[in-house]
Order: C-alpha cells, then sequence, then structure tokens
C-alpha cells in the first residue's frame, strides 16, 4: 500500500551548483548526501514537510541519470512513493499489468529498498517505491 509521497527526484548537471540553487531557493541546508553505487549517482536530500527533494548527479557516463540527461533537460526525473511492504506493492502492480524495472528490491539511498515503475507502463513517468529498512 502506498503510504505517502516520500520524494521527486531532480536530475542535475552539477551537483554542487544545484546544492547551492536549492539552499538558496528553499532557504535551508540539506541534510544528507550521499554516493550509491548501484546507479552510479551522487545524491543530495533537501527535507521538505514530509516530503523530501533529491538531487541526483551521475558519476558515470553508463549511470541512469547520464542516459536520461543525454536526451532531456535537467528536471524531474523520478517521484517516490513509500511503500509499507515493497514485495507486496510490487506483486500488486505487476498483477495490475505495470512493467518493472526490478525484479527484487535493491539498496537505494537514504537507507531504503527500492524499485522502480517503467515509464511506459506509468503514463511516461518513472515511479520509484522505497520502504526503510
Amino acid at each position: 500500500m502506498l503510504k505517502n509521497l516520500e520524494h521527486v527526484g531532480l536530475a542535475v548537471q552539477d551537483l554542487e551548483k544545484a546544492t547551492a540553487l536549492y539552499v538558496a531557493l528553499l532557504g535551508q541546508e540539506p541534510y544528507k548526501r550521499e554516493y550509491v553505487a548501484s546507479e552510479a549517482v551522487d545524491t543530495v536530500f533537501f527535507q521538505i514537510g514530509n516530503s523530501k527533494i533529491e538531487l541526483l548527479a551521475a558519476t558515470s557516463p553508463d549511470s541512469a541519470i547520464s542516459k536520461f540527461l543525454s536526451k532531456k533537460p535537467e528536471g524531474i526525473h523520478h517521484i517516490a512513493f513509500e511503500v509499507t511492504d515493497i514485495r507486496a506493492e510490487m506483486a500488486r502492480l505487476r498483477e495490475a499489468g505495470f512493467v518493472l524495472l526490478n525484479s527484487e528490491p535493491k539498496p537505494g539511498a537514504d537507507n531504503k529498498l527500492v524499485c522502480f515503475v517503467h515509464p511506459k507502463s506509468a503514463n511516461g513517468v518513472l515511479v520509484e517505491l522505497c520502504q526503510s529498512v
């Protein structure tokens, strides 16, 4: 079951520049910086009420963020929803006809297990499911 909007992921070319921009925009410092090896990205998180903004910068030309930015401008990369039981939610979505990019949940940023729903089955939006570990 979806609990709430967990975060919105924004793909950026220059993490330092984007972080400074969001510090000025939001009037606060990020609460976390993290390298996610499985995705080849550096991330920065800002807490906004009950939700978060995640800035994502590629650390490899083969990363999903590099590929995204080669086709599109900086901006919204994905929307993430917190779930209570990620495996049950993955099964529910598969049964409903959604295409998942992961067969099993994998470790993600901010101490989460994650799974992505293919944008082609979600009206062009990359959806992330995440469960706290």
